[in-house]
């Protein structure tokens, strides 16, 4: 069948290793080895299988006969001072034997060439670190509303040609699918040296670059894709455990995201709509160019125009994420995958 791994051996050329962290990843763990598997330029995958309760061990046991260069790794807890995540994949990169590493999440697909493609890029930027920002598959509902809100506001504060400009200080990456020349990544401490970071992959590509090392960052679309939340409630997690740290990482940034993104004039305009019905005409005006120009904003971000159907939905998640993010660093910890893991309080918002 053309899209089962082959069994060959891996090609001369092949000088990656793929790392991939993983910890209960039973629905997407098979699709993510396979597409892996079929990148000639990947020698050998290393999956970490972090204490996972489900049947991951299994499928990747299962896998091994027909993809003779694949290697089940197992953590034995998560010391002191370290995130989970952070301390499987550092445990791969140890064992990793060739000169390239791609550290992938366990819900990617890589499509065909997308390591190839990513080698090329390091060849023609000069860059240390390859970085693309996946194709989101989305869903339900909810999905198609946060997400790709999500990460239009990301865009504005990580573009890609502030983030590969070696004169600016701008830097970013994406865990997701994340290329590191082996030489860089030692010498700068790996990913011990981000070892207790909930947001590893921006703090490597900063260190990366902070080093005198350039990044390449892109759009992942036609070359690597992403479910990354099954349920509402992952969802909702994953961004509480990230987004505040994303927006900036303080309660003014907190401020200024709710004042710009939330449509309060809108809202102020419908209100006075129950008096005035004029203003109520006015109102779905103002909100209706409010979806258009976010229309815009999907389609410079490559996510479908239909999807300002999502735009009010949209708001409200974003805006209920995002203070959910910060109440949970104001306590001075998160959740992720059963695990609570230490934050720096940020403070009171005023």
């Amino acid at each position: 069948m053309p899209n089962e791994p082959s069994n060959a051996a891996p090609t001369p050329s092949a000088a990656i290793s793929a790392i991939v962290p993983a910890r209960n990843e039973e629905p997407s763990i098979a699709a993510c080895i396979k597409s892996l598997a079929r990148q000639p330029e990947i020698a050998e995958i290393l999956v970490v299988n972090d204490q996972s309760t489900d049947k991951t061990a299994e499928i990747v046991r299962g896998l091994m006969a027909s993809i003779p260069n694949l290697r089940l790794l197992e953590t034995q807890g998560v010391p002191a001072g370290w995130v989970g995540k952070n301390y499987a994949v550092s445990l791969g990169a140890k064992e990793a034997k060739n000169p390239w590493l791609l550290f992938t999440d366990a819900d990617a697909e890589h499509e065909p060439g997308a390591a190839a493609r990513a080698l090329q890029v390091a060849q023609e930027t000069s860059a240390a670190l390859v970085s693309f920002s996946p194709e989101q598959v989305l869903g339900k509902w909810y999905e198609k509303a946060l997400i790709p809100f999500i990460f239009c506001r990301l865009a504005r504060k990580f573009s890609y040609d502030a983030v590969n400009d070696p004169s600016s200080p701008d830097a970013a990456a994406n865990g997701q699918f994340l290329l590191i020349r082996r030489g860089p990544y030692d010498a700068v401490g790996g990913h011990a040296s981000v070892a207790a970071e909930v947001l590893e992959d921006v703090a490597l590509a900063r260190r990366i670059k902070s080093a005198g090392y350039r990044l390449a960052f892109q759009s992942g679309k036609g070359i690597v894709r992403v479910r990354m939340y099954r349920s509402f409630a992952s969802m909702w997690e994953g961004w509480t455990k990230n987004l505040y740290k994303l927006i900036g990482g303080t309660p003014k940034d907190v401020f200024r995201e709710m004042d710009s993104t939330f449509p309060w004039i809108v809202l102020l305009v419908l209100l006075l709509g129950i008096k005035f019905p004029f203003a109520l005409f006015a109102g779905v005006w103002l909100l209706i160019f409010r979806q258009i120009n976010y229309g815009s904003e999907l389609t410079r971000n490559q996510f479908p125009f239909s999807l300002i159907l999502y735009y009010v939905p949209a708001v409200a998640l974003y805006a209920g994420v995002l203070w959910a993010s910060y109440r949970r660093y104001a306590r001075g910890k998160v959740e992720w995958k059963g695990r609570e893991y230490p934050v720096q309080a940020p403070g009171t918002l005023k």
